[in-house]
């Protein structure tokens, strides 16, 4: 008789707290709870009543399970959870998704999207779509995503459960996770979640005497006092007050005939006995003797395969017909055992994981044997090539059945494709595996062959140490591989020391692998070298390693090509694009496109996308145009291609900046920064704070740029690559833009000094540098006859600049018709640039006056207009000083009015105290103000005083604190 409570009993404060969590999810808080207890308490059926809520309140509901049949499936969890959204009737339109939607055809491949490129296979990219699909399917009613068994899942589904629990709070989903309490990383995940407040813990205790009779009365369908005492004694002396054993004690006394029903009230019919005082192992032996010999044998079957099981390979592995092994799976004894599995039709699952130890348990060494060799060839042939689990499952079966050589092999496939999941971590498991099942089996090139995909998986997984340090087990394997064998493994652990910054290491293994291939060795095996070293060569501190990377790259790039290795070849011409830059844009242009064609040819989406990315960043810098950068994010988007994504969306924003559009850049930067800082990407993140702090700069703000800044050296950004524009592009111009030219000339030329540490444009070498050694006199005609050659002087926003510095050169010089018309190039070439064009007129204009030629009036009047409309006072009030000292009038600026917040006009503050106000919040001295302002010290303390007295300040301190309130 099967036995179940129906009602949920002794977990009033559990349902109120969670029913609390779905209420909070569906109003767009969600969270993370996580039950918690030994094994039987009722963890399963306590989430179970909370599906039921969330199903009955109209909430999306996502369930999954872990499974501890063999070793741990990649995900399998997860998967199980969304594939349910396939068969609750209500669809979900993935393109809303983005890219992400190609990096879930990992889980769900039924959504008919292209398979992930490598960069969406990151563990983190794919919690984030996981993330960004719940809140999707739950966006008008709440999403309810269950995790069952959180204790069998694999270390990638932890950690994607724990980024999802970091992450929920702004969503409309509730993540409700069981686990059993035995110690282990499930349990560490969910009480450091706890702990750091991304989730709460709820840990069920047995239940109390009273507890446990209410639920045995419910289980019984009686009131309380109609269970015998003397049974209630025995039930509770047993079962100890654990749900699970409590309901299969009853079931025991009730098929045994010890507990019989007598009207509304149940008797005993003998005195109770113990059946099972912690385990279930003599009830479940019990039961198998009334089932017989050939339910027994289904039974032990099963229990081999799994906690859950499909029938078509139980049918296989037991030789029964249809008929027979159904009528023994719907046989009332079997059913207290086994149940069909409500999530996955033709499914069935054993009550509860300790059914199933007991089953095993009951097993003689000989009987296991003989059914998991039957239950192996039956995997085998229900599921040919043994796709997705059963790789894992084959290969333990195989091990318990004493075939080492077989399970090991097993094992490696399944780690291989753990790895092209992207589960690294897994991967690892998997591949030690069977490197230590392969030795024991004598098989030595499938363990190298296991070898050299755990180099891949330790360098994925982040075990970047250990990959190094796997250098001396491969000496173990040098006398069972070829040497061009052997080769190819130093060339991967090259490759784990590139990955983990360690170059010197990494050049080793080079020269390890060139020496086994032998001198004046080509082909495949020395491209692949020859890459991986270009690589490593540029990381070297010191200069002149650009020349060396460029040859290795470009002899790979010709093998690769010639060898038929798109792979190689793209990444090699890729390259060359951006060392060959500096030198000649043309050639460089050239290297990308080919770059592109040979990785469309091979259908290399990812590849093809970062040609893409590195072309319409040439286009944006030599023509402002940002197409090809746009084309870039839509094949991203496409392909599921997260990390590019994100890339081009920093390269956009950069060029946005540029181009004075800094609400659309800002938009860009905070959504790119917001996914790159969560997912913990951290190449994008510095290079995305780099674009942040430009815009920063070139609005002025020198507190935002330096915050960038100082978040980017936390995140390992202080790099020399980035060092040119660091000075060049954001600390120099925003010191123009404060109207220090000494501080903007030092950083200029910080920034040149180290140009020979980066193959990046923007630094400013040939442009603003040159144009402001032209304007203070230190630069001249030869200058500027060497910076026009320069590769880098052909960027338009640099050649505005340079042909500024050609104006004011003839200028000086009493060529006032060639200067003028230097200046309407530099117009037409600034035209997308609105504050790089506007500053430049500032500068030259001051030129222009001295030397009397132009129309430095009109220059200076629509730079004053930019200026002192985008908020930079101090350019805005040089402007009108200029145009003072030219002798022209300059007219009472009231349009400034509205820039100030309310309640300081109402409390009188003018335009210029406002303007003191704003440069206040640097804390600058009354000099300081006045040189920027082009005032009197004298006037700038006059105008604090007023200051201080209309907003009631009491000091300097307390105005610049006001003044960063009042800022647009």
């Amino acid at each position: 008789m099967t036995i179940r409570a129906s009602v949920t009993v002794g977990r009033d404060g559990e349902l109120r707290h969670l029913d609390r969590a779905l209420h909070a999810a569906q109003a767009g808080h969600g969270g993370a709870v996580f039950i918690t207890g030994e094994s039987g308490i009722g963890k399963s059926r306590l989430a179970a009543a909370v599906a039921d809520t969330g199903f009955a309140a109209g909430m999306r509901l996502l369930r999954g399970r872990g499974s501890s049949a063999g070793p741990m499936v990649p995900f399998r969890s997860l998967t199980e959870a969304l594939m349910s959204l396939l068969r609750d009737g209500d669809p979900v339109d993935v393109s809303e998704l983005g890219p992400y939607a190609s990096v879930l055809a990992r889980l769900i491949p039924d959504w008919g999207q292209p398979p992930p490129p490598e960069e969406g296979r990151s563990l983190v990219v794919l919690a984030e779509a996981v993330l960004r699909l719940c809140a999707l399917v739950g966006r008008d009613r709440g999403c309810l995503l269950l995790l069952d068994d959180m204790q069998d899942f694999d270390t990638e589904t932890r950690a994607a459960v724990d980024y999802l629990a970091d992450n929920l709070d702004r969503q409309p989903t509730l993540l409700v996770g069981t686990v059993r309490s035995d110690p282990g990383p499930a349990l560490d995940l969910a009480r450091a979640a706890a702990q750091r407040g991304s989730g709460t813990l709820l840990e069920l205790t047995r239940l109390s005497r009273e507890e446990l009779r209410g639920m045995a009365a419910s289980c019984l369908d009686c009131e309380p006092g109609g269970i015998p005492d003397e049974a209630f004694g025995q039930l509770w002396r047993d079962s100890e007050g654990i749900p699970l054993l409590a309901e299969e004690l009853l079931g025991g006394m009730c098929t045994d005939g010890l507990l019989v029903r007598d009207g509304a009230a149940w008797r005993l019919t003998g005195p109770p006995q113990t059946r099972v005082p912690a385990t279930l192992t003599r009830t479940v032996d019990r039961r198998l003797e009334l089932i017989g010999a050939e339910g027994r044998e289904v039974l032990s079957a099963a229990a081999v395969l799994g906690r859950r099981f499909p029938v078509a390979v139980l049918q296989a592995a037991t030789g029964l017909t249809d008929r027979d092994l159904l009528s023994h799976l719907h046989a009332e004894l079997t059913g207290q055992l086994v149940a069909p599995d409500e999530e996955t039709p033709d499914w069935y699952a054993f009550g509860h994981p300790l059914l199933r130890g007991a089953l095993l348990g009951l097993l003689t060494p000989a009987e296991r044997t003989r059914l998991t060799r039957q239950a192996v060839a039956a995997v085998e042939t229900v599921y040919p090539g043994l796709p997705g689990e059963w790789c894992q499952l084959a290969a333990t079966l195989h091990e318990q059945a004493g075939d080492a050589a077989r399970a090991g092999q097993l094992f490696a496939e399944a780690g291989r494709r753990a790895l092209d999941q992207g589960a690294a971590d897994s991967a690892v498991a998997l591949l030690d595996e069977a490197i230590g099942l392969l030795t024991e089996g004598g098989d030595a090139p499938g363990r190298a062959a296991a070898f050299a995909s755990r180099l891949t998986a330790l360098a994925e997984a982040g075990l970047v140490e250990r990959a190094v340090a796997a250098a001396a087990e491969l000496e173990q394997l040098a006398g069972l591989l070829a040497r061009d064998e052997r080769a190819r493994l130093h060339t991967r652990l090259a490759w784990a020391a590139s990955v983990a910054g360690r170059s010197a290491d990494g050049l080793a293994q080079v020269e390890i692998a060139r020496g086994l291939l032998g001198p004046g060795a080509g082909g495949r095996d020395a491209a692949a070298i020859d890459v991986v070293a270009a690589h490593l060569v540029l990381d070297l501190p010191g200069t002149g390693h650009i020349g060396e990377a460029e040859t290795l790259a470009r002899r790979a790039a010709e093998v690769g090509e010639a060898s038929g290795l798109p792979v190689i070849a793209s990444q090699a011409w890729q390259l060359l694009g951006a060392l060959s830059r500096p030198r000649d844009a043309a050639e460089a242009t050239e290297c990308l496109e080919r770059a592109r064609q040979i990785a469309v040819r091979g259908d290399l989406r990812v590849e093809e996308i970062h040609a893409l990315l590195r072309l319409g960043s040439d286009d944006a810098l030599r023509t402002g145009n940002t197409s090809r950068l746009e084309q870039a994010r839509r094949a991203a988007t496409q392909a599921g291609a997260v990390t590019s994504r994100y890339q081009i969306e920093s390269t956009l924003a950069l060029a946005l900046t540029l181009q004075g559009d800094f609400p659309a850049a800002g938009a860009l930067l905070d959504q790119v920064l917001e996914a790159t800082r969560r997912l913990k990407l951290m190449e994008n993140v510095r290079y995305t704070l780099l674009v942040q702090a430009v815009s920063a700069a070139h609005r002025g703000r020198r507190r935002d740029m330096d915050t960038a800044l100082a978040e980017m050296r936390d995140w390992g950004g202080a790099l020399p690559m980035h060092a040119p524009r660091v000075h060049g592009l954001a600390r120099a111009w925003c010191a123009l833009l404060e109207e220090d030219g000494p501080r903007a000339r030092e950083e200029l030329a910080t920034a040149a000094a180290q140009q020979s540490s980066t193959v990046f444009q923007l630094t400013g070498r040939y442009g603003m540098n040159l144009l402001l050694r032209v304007l203070d006199g230190t630069a001249g005609w030869p200058e500027y006859a060497e910076a026009i050659e320069a590769a880098a002087s052909k960027i338009r926003w640099d050649r505005q600049f340079t042909v500024l510095a050609r104006a004011a050169l003839a200028g000086r010089k009493g060529d006032g018709e060639q200067a003028a018309a230097a200046v309407e190039e530099a117009l037409r070439l600034g035209a997308p640039y609105a504050t790089g064009r506007h500053l430049g007129l500032r500068l030259v204009s001051e030129a222009a006056i001295a030397d009397g030629w132009g129309t430095p009036a009109d220059w200076l009047r629509a730079s004053d207009e930019y200026f002192h409309a985008a908020g930079v006072p101090a350019v805005a009030s040089a402007c009108r000083a200029l145009l003072r000292r030219s002798g022209t009038a300059v007219g009472q600026r009231r349009r400034g009015v509205s820039a100030i917040p309310a309640e300081l006009r109402k409390a009188g503050v003018t335009v210029r105290e406002h303007e003191i106000l704003l440069l206040l919040t640097d804390r600058l001295s009354n000099k300081e103000i006045a040189t920027r302002l082009h005032l009197s010290t004298r006037t700038v303390e006059n105008h604090i005083h007023s200051l201080m007295a209309k907003t009631g300040q009491p000091d300097r301190l307390a105005l610049g604190q006001l003044g960063r309130g009042s800022q647009p």
